[in-house]
């Protein structure tokens, strides 16, 4: 589903400042609307309800910090977000079906036996492998539109084909396309995975553009941040990224002591051979 981009933007004010006490108030405070009017289209847009949702997203962004800060405890983790030891295994067990412990020591096996991984014998890749894939880069900042969805990452070719078209007026020979990514679909259920479908622009007066008028309630203007990252030069199907994604995750990020900032990562699309399942595409992940 497209999200509108009041939800996006309470989305947004979320993921900002999750790791405080913000409730439904705040949130709608910040949206400009009534609490029962705001939570009402929230529910109607994502299938949970805001408090429903902060829970999930908090306890969703303890459990990836659990798998790639391995070097850090459990307490420490917890204690970002403003848990204590105990409600933090009580929550965690009652959203993971799993105490924070056994979470973390399974978390590779599970992200190998996930139905997304799909790499040569289903096993993760020696350290010394990545490093030859994987390279340290600077970029900056990229003005794009894009869109919200929320769902399952299974809808994504399709997704794309209908922004795409949409959005033809706006494309130019050099735009570079993005996906924007905010959740380890290992971790999240899949079908509530956020990402955004993004094309960089030269201009972002999306209310000046030819673009159908119902369309410009949910195309929104953006910055992907740019800054540091950790960049995986993917080349291969499809089905293969959430592999390549999950051996950042479980053994180079782990391995190499790169510690993942604030900023989310995106991908960018290099090459797609639609006819031949072949893509070229660079997974970036935010470092300090």
């Amino acid at each position: 589903m497209i999200l509108s981009c009041t939800v996006s933007r309470a989305i947004d004010y979320i993921l900002l400042h999750i790791t405080e006490n913000i409730g439904v108030d705040d949130v709608a405070s910040f949206s400009g609307y009534s609490k029962f009017y705001f939570s009402r289209m929230f529910k109607a847009e994502t299938g949970q309800s805001v408090y429903s949702f902060i829970r999930r997203i908090r306890v969703e962004q303890c459990a990836f910090r659990l798998k790639t800060e391995q070097h850090r405890s459990i307490t420490d983790i917890s204690v970002d977000y403003g848990y204590t030891s105990s409600n933090f295994s009580t929550l965690f067990l009652q959203l993971e079906h799993e105490t924070p412990y056994y979470f973390r020591k399974g978390i590779a096996k599970r992200s190998v036996a996930h139905p997304f991984f799909h790499a040569e014998q289903n096993v993760l890749e020696p350290y010394s492998e990545l490093c030859k894939k994987i390279s340290v880069e600077t970029f900056p900042d990229y003005t794009v539109i894009f869109e919200r969805h929320i769902g399952n990452y299974h809808e994504l070719a399709k997704d794309w084909c209908v922004f795409l078209d949409t959005y033809k007026n706006f494309q130019t020979q050099s735009a570079l396309f993005f996906e924007r990514t905010f959740d380890d679909p290992s971790i999240a259920d899949d079908n509530s995975c956020i990402f955004d479908i993004c094309m960089q622009v030269e201009t972002n007066d999306v209310q000046n553009s030819s673009c159908p008028q119902d369309k410009k309630e949910l195309l929104q203007n953006g910055t992907l941040t740019g800054g540091k990252f950790a960049v995986y030069h993917f080349k291969g199907r499809h089905q293969q990224i959430f592999a390549a994604y999950q051996n950042m995750f479980n053994v180079w990020i782990p391995e190499s002591g790169a510690s993942i900032d604030d900023r989310y990562g995106f991908d960018i699309y290099r090459t797609v051979n639609e006819d031949a399942s072949y893509m070229e595409i660079d997974l970036c992940i935010p470092i300090r």
